[in-house]
C-alpha cells in the first residue's frame, strides 16, 4: 500500500523534506500547505504536487491523507500536530518537537490515544559518523563512560540578512532558542547514546539585544541565543553543553566522550552532514586520530551520500525507519517518546537558568 503524505511548508519543507520522501518507497507527496491560497496553488505547481492545501486542519482532517509532515514554527506547529493526532494522522515533526513543556505534554497525550505512529526530525542518528560513535560506545571502546564535552554553536545572527528565513527566530512566544533549537540536536543523540539525565544546572541568556542589518535597520531580539549546561546522567556521566546561534566564528557541532578506556570525538563546521561529519578516537596512552568510516551507500532509499541538498539523505533513513514502524516493523527513533523525553530535560535547563538552581529531572511532570 502506498502512504500518502502532506508537508507543511514549501520552503525547507518542499527544498529538503519533499525530495527525502520521494526516496522512500512506497511513499507519494500527495499534498503541501502553506498558510496562503495563492502560494500554496504556486508551491504544488513548482513542486508537482497534487493538492494544494492553505488551511492546515483540513489538510489534517482529509482522508485521502496518511502521513503529516509538519514543518513550520513550534507554536504555530503545535495545533497542526495535536488535529493531525485527533485524526488519527501518523506524525513527522520537526525540532524542537513543541513549543514549550505543557505543549510536549499535550503531543504526548494526544499520540498515545492515537496509535500512530510519531516521528520528529531530528536525523542525525542516522549520519555514518554518528552510527559509528554509537557502535564505539556498545563495543566498549572508550570503557565505562565518564564524561565529556558537547556544542552546537552557529554564527547565524552576528551579520544578519535579511533574506533569511528564519529571522523569526529573534522573536518571542514561537517556542524558539538556541538552547532549544541547537540544544534539543544535542540531545537527542545524547540521551539515545548514554541514557537518561537525571538533573541540570542551565545558564540560558541574551548577548545580542538587537540585530544590524545591512543596509542600517535593526530588529529588537526577544529570545535567548546562547546557553551553557552542566548535565549529569543517571549512569554518572556529567557532560557540558554549549549551545549558541550567535557566535562569531563559530566552531559548529561537537560532541567529545572519555571513558575510563578511552576517548572518541565527532565533529562538523556546522550543522553536521555525511560529507562533513568526522570522527577521532583513541585509547588509552594514544593520541586521537582519524577514525575511518567506510560508510557504504545508504540502503533503501533513492539517494547517496552526494545527494542534494545533504541534509535530505539522514532525513530519508529516518523517513524510511517511519514507513517500516507503520507496517509493523521495528519502532522508528526517535520517537515521540524520545521527544517528551528531550522536552522534559529542556524544561528542567529553563528552571535551572530562572531559578539559579540545580533541578532534578523527577521535579519535571
Amino acid at each position: 500500500m502506498t502512504l500518502r503524505v502532506g508537508i507543511v511548508s514549501a520552503a525547507w519543507g518542499g527544498f529538503a523534506h519533499l525530495p527525502a520522501w520521494r526516496a522512500v518507497p512506497g511513499v507519494e507527496v500527495t499534498a503541501i500547505c502553506t498558510s496562503r491560497e495563492e502560494t500554496a496553488l504556486a508551491a504544488a505547481a513548482r513542486l508537482r504536487i497534487g493538492r494544494p492545501f492553505w488551511d492546515a486542519a483540513a489538510m489534517c482532517a482529509d482522508p485521502d491523507i496518511d502521513i503529516v509532515d509538519c514543518g513550520t514554527r513550534p507554536v504555530v506547529r503545535l495545533p497542526m500536530v495535536l488535529a493531525a493526532l485527533a485524526s488519527r494522522k501518523h506524525v513527522y515533526n520537526a525540532c524542537p518537537h513543541a513549543p514549550d513543556w505543557p505543549g510536549a505534554k499535550a503531543i504526548d497525550t494526544a499520540w498515545r490515544a492515537s496509535g500512530c505512529v510519531g516521528v520528529v526530525d531530528a536525523f542525525s542518528r542516522w549520519l555514518p559518523a554518528h552510527r559509528k560513535l554509537a557502535e564505539l560506545i556498545q563495543s566498549g571502546f572508550i570503557g565505562r563512560p565518564l564524561g565529556g564535552s558537547c556544542r552546537f554553536a552557529l554564527s547565524l545572527f552576528n551579520r544578519p540578512d535579511k533574506r533569511f528565513p528564519y529571522n523569526w527566530f529573534g522573536q518571542a512566544g514561537q517556542g524558539v532558542s538556541a538552547l532549544r533549537n541547537n540544544g534539543s540536536h544535542l540531545l537527542f543523540l545524547l540521551l539515545e547514546l548514554l541514557g537518561p539525565v537525571d538533573e541540570v544546572c542551565a545558564d540560558d541568556h541574551r548577548h545580542l539585544s538587537e540585530w544590524r542589518f545591512s543596509d542600517g535597520e535593526r530588529q529588537a531580539v526577544e529570545t535567548n541565543d546562547d546557553a551553557n549546561a552542566l548535565l549529569r546522567f543517571a549512569s554518572g556521566v556529567s557532560l557540558t553543553l554549549h549551545a549558541s546561534w550567535a557566535m562569531p566564528a563559530a566552531e559548529g557541532w561537537r560532541i567529545d566522550l572519555f571513558g575510563d578506556e578511552g576517548r572518541v570525538a565527532v565533529s562538523a563546521p556546522t550543522f553536521p552532514t555525511a560529507r562533513d561529519c568526522m570522527i577521532q578516537g583513541a585509547r588509552t596512552g594514544e593520541t586521537l586520530a582519524p577514525i575511518d568510516l567506510d560508510a557504504k551507500p545508504p540502503k533503501d532509499v533513492a539517494l547517496g551520500w552526494d545527494a542534494e541538498p545533504p541534509p535530505s539523505v539522514p532525513m530519508a533513513l529516518s523517513m524510511h525507519a517511519m514507513v517500516g514502524a507503520i507496517a509493523g516493523g521495528a519502532a522508528a527513533k526517535p520517537d515521540f517518546g524520545a521527544a517528551l523525553e528531550v522536552e522534559r530535560v529542556q524544561e528542567a535547563l529553563r528552571r535551572s537558568s530562572l531559578e539559579r538552581r540545580w533541578v532534578s529531572i523527577a521535579e519535571i511532570d
